[in-house]
């Protein structure tokens, strides 16, 4: 991960051709979903958030709005770290307790979009005086190499169930990277979507104005734009389905004839009709299941909180038994 100032765009284009290089030559084609974020890609996305169908920021925000402050009054934060910060429009619920129980110095944004997180940051500037506002551009599932001098204790946010974008094996080593990057007496605070009707969880990925549709088409304008590729977009569809073997949603899109797509640096892709690329999954949990993934990463469950409804968690974490403070 590096500062602001963020990586080179050799590099980033180098990365770009060699994950679409290597997801289009699957037997089932796939596209990493950080390539939705740029900025379109991120304000599509707030858009979605405030959808009536996508129930799961609604659901999280209600219980930072009732939940922040007791958390952060019992956990006395020095600073605040965000895994996929976004806007950082949730977070300002945890940044106001902070700010009131008189314990945060430093709230440490990281997201993928370099442009969207400085413009977020110089917001934040503005209404938190008192704290140190230092973003990170890097890529989430990237080992946390966060400053050595980071106040302590800390809190390692990672809301929004970003966590179900990655499958068993992906959102393991997230958790071992954020482990690692603990000390005793940090916590990790996550967000997760539970398991619930499916028919619930995929009206929320279909939503009825076809932002969804329009957010998951954007990676292709990202390929487009960044590698000079020659995607039409007319000619790909948005599909979201929800796997119930698997307990997690598909977002697809689906070719809608055959074709051949040209990408610089890659070569000629051939597309036959209904064939789809995989864009991103979203799995869904309940408390065994995150008990288990933490458990495997080195953590353990300190605080369960959930709406009355049972249908989102937020989950706070320790390492291990090292006897810190109950929230």
């Amino acid at each position: 991960m590096t500062s602001i100032a963020g990586r080179s765009d050799a590099s980033l284009r180098s990365e770009l051709l060699h994950d679409v290089a290597w997801g289009l030559s699957r037997p089932q084609k796939e596209l990493p979903p950080k390539y939705f974020y740029d900025r379109r890609g991120s304000e599509l996305f707030d858009e979605i958030t405030r959808l009536p169908e996508y129930y799961l920021t609604r659901t999280e925000r209600a219980l930072l709005d009732c939940w922040s402050t007791p958390v952060m009054a019992a956990l006395r934060p020095r600073a605040l770290v965000e895994l996929g910060a976004g806007s950082a429009d949730k977070t300002r619920r945890l940044l106001d307790a902070m700010v009131y129980v008189g314990s945060g110095e430093v709230y440490v944004p990281i997201d993928v979009s370099a442009e969207f997180l400085d413009d977020a940051a110089a917001r934040l500037r503005e209404e938190y005086e008192t704290l140190g506002i230092e973003p990170i551009v890097g890529d989430i599932a990237d080992p946390l190499d966060l400053d050595p001098a980071l106040p302590h204790p800390a809190v390692i946010a990672f809301l929004g169930s970003t966590i179900g974008n990655f499958d068993a094996v992906e959102a393991r080593g997230l958790l071992e990277n954020i482990a690692q990057a603990m000390r005793p007496g940090d916590r990790f605070l996550l967000g997760a979507d539970l398991r619930k009707s499916p028919s619930t969880i995929e009206a929320a990925y279909n939503d009825s104005q076809g932002i969804t549709a329009e957010f998951n088409l954007n990676v292709l304008r990202v390929l487009n734009r960044d590698l000079g590729a020659s995607f039409d977009l007319t000619t790909f569809e948005h599909r979201a389905f929800y796997d119930r073997a698997l307990h997690r949603i598909e977002m697809h899109l689906v070719s809608t004839d055959d074709q051949r797509v040209s990408i610089p640096g890659v070569g000629e892709v051939a597309f036959a009709g209904g064939e789809s690329i995989r864009t991103e999954i979203s799995c869904k949990y309940d408390r065994s299941s995150l008990d288990h993934m933490l458990g495997d990463a080195g953590m353990e469950i300190e605080r369960w909180i959930t709406d009355s409804a049972q249908t989102y968690a937020l989950v706070i974490a320790s390492l291990g038994r090292d006897g810190g403070t109950d929230a």
